[in-house]
């Protein structure tokens, strides 16, 4: 079993009904954002960090994926077209493509600049004290987020629910608990709840800057952090 992830699921299922008019014809992570639909900006970040294999799980508009995709054969797919799994029911659906241990995840609606989000969950990621590793922004830095904070963040890493954190999309997690969750469709926040209560679920703050880019108005806001970040 891998105790150093090398495995990635990039989150690329979803709806994507907060951008309006501009995922109406096509699937939310390939709207583009300075010029590179978004998820080849998930997929930059996956490839500066070598990971050895990538999985994206498809639902809505799945042949304009792969056909953006036709020319990247290193790339593997978990098929979810006939219902939404939600990020928990996709993750588990994913996992014999994945294969077993601990993996990343990463969703594709976003931009980051500073150091690579994978590379710094991997340096930190401690599985003997930990069952999930997520990312964080202060909520105060949270570019293009709409809502409250997620979680609050202890001197030594274990997180809480509250509000002065936001979670970026990127983690590491260990997904033997997804076996003992019976639902088919379902959010990683009902695995993520059965760590918190056993003081396994730990945060790292994010070395830079992070855009979430799930409504329209955030396009311009992440083209103005590429622009003067210059890492994305």
């Amino acid at each position: 079993m891998r105790q150093a992830p090398d495995a990635l699921m990039l989150f690329a299922a979803g709806l994507g009904t907060r951008m309006g008019a501009l995922s109406a014809s096509r699937p939310k992570p390939l709207v583009e954002v300075a010029g590179r639909p978004l998820l080849d900006h998930a997929l930059m970040q996956a490839d500066a960090a070598g990971i050895g294999r990538i999985v994206i799980n498809l639902h809505y508009l799945p042949e304009q994926i792969r056909a953006h995709l036709a020319d990247r054969s290193d790339l593997l797919f978990s098929d979810e077209t006939e219902t939404v799994l939600e990020t928990g029911g996709g993750l588990k659906n994913a996992l014999p493509v994945l294969g077993p241990g601990p993996v990343f995840t990463l969703n594709t609606d976003a931009v980051w600049t500073g150091a690579n989000p994978l590379g710094e969950l991997r340096a930190a990621w401690d599985p003997a004290s930990m069952d999930a590793l997520l990312l964080l922004v202060p909520k105060d830095s949270a570019i293009g987020h709409v809502g409250a904070g997620d979680f609050d963040l202890s001197r030594h890493g274990r997180l809480t629910r509250g509000r002065a954190f936001v979670y970026t999309g990127a983690q590491i997690l260990n997904p033997a608990g997804l076996a003992a969750i019976e639902e088919t469709a379902f959010s990683l926040n009902v695995l993520w709840d059965r760590m918190l209560a056993e003081g396994r679920l730990f945060g790292i703050v994010h070395q830079g800057h992070w855009c979430d880019v799930g409504r329209p108005e955030s396009i311009a806001l992440a083209e103005t952090l590429i622009r003067e970040g210059g890492n994305v």
